[in-house]
């Protein structure tokens, strides 16, 4: 363990760091000759560097202790990265094809260190604002999905070890509570969080918190996300958290795993394909009008 307490790290330290942990300074030939360091955390929660050295790289990925987006008025736990370790490598040891190794963790910073993803890999919904088409992703995912749903449930395990696997991950009760909050909540109700483009879409939002037969059926849907412990499911498996090129697929970022419903990985994520689709036009320029496979998918 390279620091005895946590701290947020910086470049500068950050090298410190790499410097005192072994399995990090091999991943580079113990060589900082040439050594790149880009923070590149877009997201709302971490911090996240790529480590680039002639002989090698790897991905630094940091939890704080509060909403990074917000501040320190949002306390966030950093426990989550442990949820996230955990998670990165028991899927990546059901499916290593479509998830990126885990070279090191280090519970008492809340850090992660892995595979880093070269470019050409992006972020699938970068790709697909773009208008990039990926003939693999279906199978890619599908695979990915089957795999990791399958054989964490009890269609693949003994009751004994599944019953100790959910235990483990009970432990993440605090950004479970945040997907109850944004998913099954908010959406239904004026919430300080909930957004849309106001005034065009107030009709729609209204329409939405006063429709009380959906609502039932969300809290139906929140009570089976609550209480059906099936699999060790992503949890956060959006368009944002896949990485592609037309021939590979990653998926990343899994801190909110826990068990729960299988269907609500495979529903979130086709729902984000279907956003993506009807946001074609809107994304359509005139080297890419969307056009032609629109139409060739409606047929």
């Amino acid at each position: 363990m390279a620091f005895s307490e946590f701290r947020p790290l910086d470049e500068n330290s950050l090298i410190e760091y790499i410097k005192a942990t072994p399995s990090l300074s091999s991943k580079i030939g113990h060589n900082y000759d040439g050594l790149k360091i880009k923070e590149v955390g877009d997201g709302n929660l971490n911090f996240v560097y790529i480590i680039v050295a002639p002989s090698g790289s790897f991905v630094i990925k940091q939890a704080l202790p509060y909403m990074r987006c917000i501040g320190e008025s949002w306390p966030m736990t950093k426990e989550r990265a442990y949820f996230e370790a955990v998670a990165l490598k028991q899927h990546g040891g059901l499916c290593p094809e479509h998830v990126p190794e885990v070279y090191h963790f280090d519970r008492t910073m809340s850090l992660i260190g892995m595979r880093y993803l070269e470019p050409p890999h992006i972020i699938l919904r970068k790709g697909l604002i773009a208008g990039i088409e990926y003939p693999l992703l279906a199978e890619h995912m599908s695979e990915y999905m089957a795999k990791t749903l399958f054989c964490t449930s009890l269609l693949y395990r003994s009751t004994t070890e599944h019953k100790r696997a959910v235990v483990e991950f009970c432990g993440n009760v605090e950004l479970c509570r945040l997907t109850e909050q944004v998913v099954f909540s908010d959406p239904y109700k004026v919430s300080e969080y909930s957004h849309w483009t106001s005034p065009y879409l107030d009709r729609d939002a209204e329409t939405i918190r006063e429709d009380y037969l959906l609502k039932i059926e969300v809290a139906e849907l929140k009570s089976k996300f609550c209480e059906r412990a099936q699999a060790l499911i992503h949890g956060d498996l959006h368009t944002s958290s896949v990485m592609v090129t037309p021939d590979s697929t990653q998926v990343i970022d899994p801190e909110f795993a826990f068990y729960g419903p299988m269907g609500f990985d495979i529903g979130a994520f086709i729902g984000n394909l279907i956003l993506a689709f009807f946001a074609q036009d809107g994304h359509a320029g005139q080297g890419n009008d969307r056009k032609e496979s629109t139409r060739e998918r409606k047929e």
